[in-house]
């Protein structure tokens, strides 16, 4: 795999580029993350290295009424973040790649994808460079629902989902290091 530049990552970035998808990257400044997530959600974190993100809602109206449209409210205190540690599992390293490529295909349902096993390999090369970002020792969470230890998102459905947004279904990743928080997340305003 090429070296992940501002480049190879704007790119990566491109796996989303027909969803409703929030990316955001954030230096790890908290000793509870949840804190450096809720820094993300309500746009007061940046990526550190001056990378692209994406935010859907970006010149939304909606966002002058609730700044922090369409999410629900995050944790902003320490025992907040105790309530939302429940909210979400950790996955392991090993499914990411998977959950990464879901996110950015509409319905999140590869059977339903156009054109999927063409489409695929380049999408998971777009996931493969997400990953390289996140070392060994990152730890990932999502607010979906799974089967066994391992799941293989394209093979089976999500089991469930606790929703972070105000509409009716969303999914998401998180990704946690010594150094940076991560937020992927998919809204489907049902």
């Amino acid at each position: 795999m090429e070296p992940l530049t501002s480049e190879t990552w704007a790119d990566a970035l491109d796996l989303y580029e027909s969803s409703y998808t929030f990316v955001s990257v954030a230096p790890r400044v908290h000793g509870r993350w949840w804190l450096d997530f809720t820094s993300i959600v309500r746009l007061e974190a940046r990526d550190p290295r001056g990378w692209r993100s994406i935010d859907p809602d970006e010149e939304e109206f909606d966002l002058r009424v609730d700044p922090i449209y369409p999410w629900l409210d995050p944790p902003a205190t320490m025992e907040e973040a105790e309530r939302f540690q429940g909210r979400v599992k950790q996955l392991p390293r090993a499914s990411v790649r998977s959950l990464l490529v879901l996110l950015g295909i509409l319905g999140m349902d590869v059977s339903k994808a156009s054109n999927w096993e063409r489409r695929r390999p380049g999408m998971e090369h777009r996931a493969e460079a997400i990953m390289s970002r996140f070392p060994a020792g990152t730890h990932f969470y999502s607010n979906l629902g799974w089967k066994g230890d391992h799941p293989a998102f394209y093979e089976q459905p999500v089991t469930g989902m606790d929703p972070f947004s105000q509409f009716g279904w969303d999914a998401g990743l998180i990704a946690v290091n010594d150094d940076e928080v991560a937020v992927f997340w998919t809204f489907e305003p049902i």
